[in-house]
């Protein structure tokens, strides 16, 4: 590409910030870097009624959690600020003047009950009230009366919007990077509303503006916007402008059932559908997050780059490097993706997989200071290497290996039904004895003495293995019992067994 690329992403500060949002979040910082570009953050808080404290700090911190900063940004100055579009207001009324001086936009005077009145008319006859060519010039507004009329009631302090006059009786021929060739007939487009008499734009203007003034080369954004595309290219036209090229993605859709992926679905299967944890500031409800149910940001990166984007190829795991090397909005599907949990902790269990044990090890003696269990980091990361594996979140490993740090208080009823019979204490106090005289304590040379005094006992390995395990861990779980045995040492080992031949 000749010319240098330019991406944004552009949420609105109305709260936390979906994993859809994410994902275009996602795109965009692909595509910028697969080309050497620049991913800029803008904040586009022109609607003021529906902006949330503490939204804007959140999307940014997801995004660094993501591991897909943005370039330039609040905070991040370029030479294309300031990027909030609350701070830009004075830019865009002088680009709505010029969409009227070239009869391009006009002044609508409409009522709120004027245009509900002609709505609910048009309802009893079974129609569908737009405002476009066919009824402007029966309504309010600066096409049917004179300058002087017009300049009379903005003076007296008449409430107004300006509207872009949308083309009559054309085929407009437009292009999308992921649906390609799109026709849209100017006559179905309604007057959009571009700028307020409160001295705030629509997104619409807002958007185009700073798009342009950007320098933007390339909008990727979500499929709702999609409808907005015909408006969007008629303004570049009427400003008379080069447009970037536009890139639709589809929709998230529920895991099941129909429709677009909403907090609701998660709420009712129980999976987050946001990047972090975030509380209401009006109601204090607390919405769950990816980071604080324990995923790893890769996990979430490797997932949501899955959604509508396929490789071409059988290979599943990306790092991000990789990801930005693959990544090609041609290979990026029209249809929406379904959302699917249980593939998010597929890779969530992967990434566990691929840590190294010290830093699992460490976020477990975190989890395991919280919970009030006095340990050495040495020890925790002596147990982390032998039950890590079945774990899919580091949180996890205390559900598998709590038995490493407290004694059973009560062993699973099905398992010592079946295992521990009549004979079972006797032959447990000949293996303490056993234990008792082994002088080195490890895992091969415990293992090579009681395997050895079962064999020459002519003894099932079941007969004993499964109560040992019952009286070391309280149930029939865990990794080889021999490692469990000589981790928890030889005093504790021997304690317990005792402690199971009493109770049980």
């Amino acid at each position: 590409m000749s010319q240098q690329v330019r991406v944004r992403f552009a949420p609105s500060p109305t709260g936390p910030l979906h994993i859809g949002g994410v994902r275009t979040a996602l795109f965009n910082y692909l595509f910028a870097r697969k080309h050497n570009g620049t991913f800029v953050l803008r904040i586009e808080d022109t609607d003021q009624n529906r902006y949330v404290p503490g939204a804007e700090d959140y999307i940014k911190e997801s995004l660094d959690w993501c591991g897909i900063p943005y370039d330039e940004g609040p905070g991040r100055e370029g030479d294309f600020g300031p990027y909030r579009q609350s701070e830009r207001k004075e830019t865009y009324s002088a680009f709505a003047k010029a969409l009227l001086d070239s009869e391009n936009a006009y002044y609508a005077f409409d009522t709120a009950e004027a245009l509900d009145a002609h709505r609910k008319d048009h309802e009893a006859k079974g129609k569908t009230f737009i405002y476009n060519w066919h009824n402007r010039l029966k309504l309010d507004n600066s096409l049917v009366l004179s300058e002087e009329e017009v300049q009379q009631r903005i003076d007296a302090g008449a409430e107004y919007v300006i509207r872009f006059k949308a083309p009559q009786d054309e085929i407009l021929e437009l292009q999308d990077e992921i649906r390609g060739d799109i026709q849209i007939d100017t006559n179905v487009l309604d007057d959009k509303v571009l700028f307020k008499s409160d001295g705030m734009p629509t997104y619409h203007l807002a958007n185009i503006v700073d798009d342009h003034l950007m320098e933007i080369t390339h909008v990727i954004r979500g499929e709702e916007w999609l409808p907005s595309l015909a408006l969007h290219v008629l303004l570049y036209r009427a400003f008379g402008w080069d447009a970037p090229k536009f890139a639709h993605l589809p929709l998230i859709l529920k895991p099941v059932g129909k429709g677009k992926l909403s907090k609701r679905d998660g709420d009712k299967l129980g999976f987050p559908v946001f990047p972090l944890q975030w509380e209401d500031p009006k109601n204090k409800d607390i919405s769950s997050g990816y980071r604080e149910d324990g995923y790893f940001p890769e996990a979430v990166v490797n997932m949501l780059a899955f959604l509508g984007w396929n490789p071409g190829t059988e290979q599943e795991i990306f790092s991000l490097e990789e990801l930005v090397h693959a990544f090609d909005l041609t290979r990026v599907n029209k249809a929406g993706a379904k959302f699917d949990p249980e593939k998010t902790k597929w890779f969530q269990q992967h990434y566990l997989q691929q840590t190294a044990i010290p830093v699992i090890a460490n976020k477990f003696m975190e989890l395991l200071t919280e919970k009030g269990v006095d340990t050495s980091l040495e020890y925790v990361t002596t147990v982390t290497a032998l039950i890590k594996e079945r774990a899919v979140f580091v949180s996890d490993l205390w559900n598998l290996g709590s038995y490493f740090f407290e004694a059973p208080t009560s062993y699973d009823e099905k398992a010592a039904k079946k295992g521990w019979k009549e004979d079972t204490a006797s032959i447990m106090e000949k293996v303490v004895t056993v234990m008792e005289g082994v002088n080195t304590f490890d895992t091969p040379t415990l293992q090579d003495a009681v395997k050895g005094w079962i064999t020459s006992n002519e003894l099932g390995f079941g007969k004993v293995m499964q109560p040992l395990r019952l009286s070391l861990v309280g149930a029939m779980q865990g990794p080889d019992v021999f490692a469990i045995a000589t981790t928890i040492g030889k005093e504790e080992t021997i304690a317990r067994i005792k402690k199971a031949i009493e109770t049980l």
